[in-house]
């Protein structure tokens, strides 16, 4: 599968985007997906995740109750709502899916098999 992430842009402290992910060759539902991204000088860190139903999700403490994220099968892509954006939210943000069958939503990049470009979100106080 190959994975487009998009979405990013500038935005001011308090502000809304939506990054998109989208899959080709192959149905996204097929995966867990997640989202990390990377801050000048930092590793790289778990954000989001969602299981192949859409049912369970999980999101990093930093990012609980401003970001959600979602999947519409139908367009083969997983959206990334980001609320309320603050300065510290300022990196690259990538999209990431793995095919095998963990029972819960893995936070570990090295679990992760697929991985798009990323799109880079930027927060100006």
């Amino acid at each position: 599968v190959q994975l487009q992430a998009s979405g990013g842009g500038l935005v001011q402290a308090g502000g809304s985007l939506r990054l998109s992910c989208t899959a080709s060759g192959r149905t996204i539902n097929s995966y867990i997906t997640g989202w990390f991204r990377q801050a000048p000088g930092k590793e790289r860190e778990f954000v989001a995740g969602i299981m192949r139903t859409g049912v369970r999700k999980d999101y990093s403490d930093s990012v609980k109750g401003r970001f959600t994220i979602s999947r519409v099968n139908a367009e083969n892509t997983v959206y990334l709502q980001m609320n309320s954006l603050k300065p510290e939210d300022t990196a690259v943000y990538y999209c990431a899916s793995t095919i095998r069958p963990y029972g819960q939503i893995p936070t570990s990049r090295t679990t992760y098999d697929f991985w798009g470009q990323g799109t880079l979100v930027t927060v100006s106080s």
